[in-house]
């Protein structure tokens, strides 16, 4: 890590989440790739596609068969080869574009920079504003330990507000209920089974979390989803987390993880690294079942220093 401070991202102090931050994002999505899906098809007959699309663009010809539309036929090939060919053509649709957002109060932790929820909102703002300029559909579920939030796909910036709306709501009733935090264990299984459900087939699905709630049962409803579905997942982590923040060599300083209260020294501190970094990794576990290679963000960085993940 590098010895030069940190500078927050714009409208952010790190703990709380305001839309103005979202929006913010917005300089941040340029980054993101653009992961179309992409249909053969024969030229447009007479009546109008039932499938958004963003045009037609040329694939390839093949041999005339009976039924072609005779305004398909490409006549240079035919009067080079004596043989009549179809054209056909790659029609461009808008793929759904799903977020998971896991918002448990495991994320409600930040050592350097932020919260690893907040950073989290982050990657998922940024992630949405790519749908939105790619012309993409947006829908999301955001997950806690006291909500379930279930938003609908929807175009363009209609989708985007009412993510970003969510997303400030979620995390505030979070930051509130700190203190009467429900015990759920399977909120995130819960999450996974919806998800499973309301993913339109073709949809490309984002599962942004720190990973210490998906348990060995997520995997069916997850499974089931794969096949489907398109899955990448973030890997939302805090340097104190990963063991890549410099410590002095004599320390106390009581840390607070989910429910539990904690006061770190320098040997029970490894201890503590040790199941930090086993939870995380039976997440990566569970994402490399499904043929997903995860993607680390780090809360101690503005995402801005760490476009490079998003590509």
């Amino acid at each position: 890590m590098t010895n030069a401070s940190p500078t927050l991202p714009l409208f952010s102090d790190g703990m709380n989440l305001t839309e103005q931050e979202l929006i913010a994002c917005q300089t941040l999505s340029h980054v993101v790739v653009d992961r179309k899906t992409r249909s053969k098809a024969s030229m447009a007959g007479h009546r109008a596609s039932l499938v958004k699309g963003r045009g037609m663009e040329f694939a390839e010809v093949r041999h005339y068969q009976n039924g072609d539309d005779v305004r398909s036929i490409d006549w240079r090939v035919m009067a080079r080869t004596g043989v009549a060919h179809t054209k056909l053509f790659v029609e461009e649709r808008e793929r759904p574009i799903f977020l998971l957002v896991d918002l448990s109060h495991s994320l409600y932790f930040g050592s350097k920079l932020m919260l690893q929820a907040v950073q989290a909102a982050h990657v998922a703002a940024t992630m949405a504003w790519s749908a939105v300029q790619h012309g993409d559909k947006l829908g999301a579920l955001i997950a806690s330990e006291t909500t379930h939030l279930e938003l609908k796909p929807r175009s363009r910036r209609q989708g985007m507000l009412q993510l970003s709306s969510g997303l400030v709501d979620v995390h505030q009733n979070q930051l509130n209920q700190f203190d009467n935090l429900p015990q759920d264990p399977e909120h995130i299984y819960k999450a996974c089974q919806r998800l499973q459900r309301i993913a339109k087939p073709g949809s490309l699905v984002w599962i942004i979390t720190d990973g210490h709630h998906f348990t060995p049962q997520c995997l069916a409803p997850l499974t089931q989803l794969k096949r489907h579905c398109d899955i990448g997942a973030f890997v939302i982590t805090d340097p104190l987390r990963q063991g890549t923040i410099n410590l002095p060599k004599q320390f106390a300083f009581p840390v607070r993880d989910g429910k539990q209260q904690l006061t770190l020294t320098r040997d029970s501190y490894q201890k503590w690294l040790s199941e930090q970094l086993a939870s995380q990794q039976e997440f990566v576990q569970l994402m490399n079942q499904l043929s997903v290679q995860p993607k680390f963000i780090d809360a101690g960085q503005p995402l801005s220093d760490q476009l490079e993940l998003l590509r």
